[in-house]
């Protein structure tokens, strides 16, 4: 088994260092345009990444097993060399353009993910606030096994594209070179992607490159302000709520309806049904 570092793990010091930074430049140098930090709000958000960690190794544990045996029946190899896991690194972004579109257009999978919409702020905190049902997101990187990438390199390849995501969640910078905004996910784009506004909606869902939006239409330049949060926003902090709020909404509309057919379009249907 190769011996790849968890980037995640590594980061997390910095990750606290620099949020703590921006708070205090919030405080330092306030902007009426930029929505900065909240107590409650930056509690909630370390609250759901640090029980993210441990959910993360749960949920994981069948994935693992499924990658495991999927790679030892596949006769496909790709080296572990440098090149070989900078391809890697290329395709796991793609099925992750892949995987996050899907997880904004089919309401289970929205579930989930709707914990990273859930707060009104915008700021590195925000990068933190992670889902405790990550158990959906695996499936879709089954073909970068079954060609031949090993496990290990996939959940390097992972990390690296979350940690790419954590200086992107800011009001603080504004644009970066035209060139760099072409080719990579950045701070405008993602502002665009965690907006409300109609306009804004669904769009954005690269994680380090943003060119997969270009590409597959779903890409959405800043223009005007972004309202942060969700169309149908929840009025808690509770950690427990915010994780599984959207699984009770679920579960309520099921219990209303009124036919087979609706009791799947509530459950994979938009996630128009719920909060958004």
């Amino acid at each position: 088994m190769p011996e790849l570092p968890n980037v995640v793990l590594w980061s997390i010091p910095a990750f606290i260092l620099l949020t703590l930074l921006e708070a205090v430049s919030f405080r330092l140098h306030p902007d009426d345009d930029e929505v900065g930090y909240s107590v409650k709000d930056t509690a909630a958000s370390l609250s759901m990444g640090l029980g993210s960690l441990f959910f993360d190794i749960l949920w994981g544990l069948l994935p693992a097993v499924i990658y495991s045996g999927l790679y030892a029946l596949t006769p496909l190899r790709v080296p572990i060399t440098w090149q070989g896991v900078a391809v890697a690194l290329l395709a796991q972004d793609f099925f992750y353009y892949w995987s996050h579109r899907g997880h904004h257009v089919i309401r289970l999978l929205w579930a989930s993910h709707v914990v990273h919409h859930s707060s009104r702020k915008f700021n590195l905190s925000t990068a933190l606030r992670q889902p405790w049902t990550g158990f959906t997101a695996w499936i879709f990187y089954l073909p970068m096994i079954a060609v031949g990438v090993h496990p290990a390199v996939l959940a390097f390849c992972g990390s690296v594209n979350l940690v790419y995501q954590f200086w992107i969640h800011t009001e603080r910078i504004d644009t970066m070179p035209r060139w760099f905004e072409f080719l990579f996910n950045t701070p405008s784009h993602h502002r665009v992607h965690h907006a409300s506004q109609g306009g804004y909606l669904d769009r954005n869902f690269g994680g380090v490159l943003i060119v997969w939006d270009r590409l597959f239409g779903s890409f959405e330049p800043e223009g005007e302000r972004p309202v942060y949060g969700l169309t149908k926003n929840i009025e808690t902090y509770n950690p427990i709520r915010v994780a599984f709020h959207e699984y009770a909404s679920i579960g309520r509309d099921l219990a209303s309806a009124r036919s087979w057919r609706e009791r799947l379009a509530r459950v994979f249907g938009s996630p128009g049904y719920g909060a958004r």
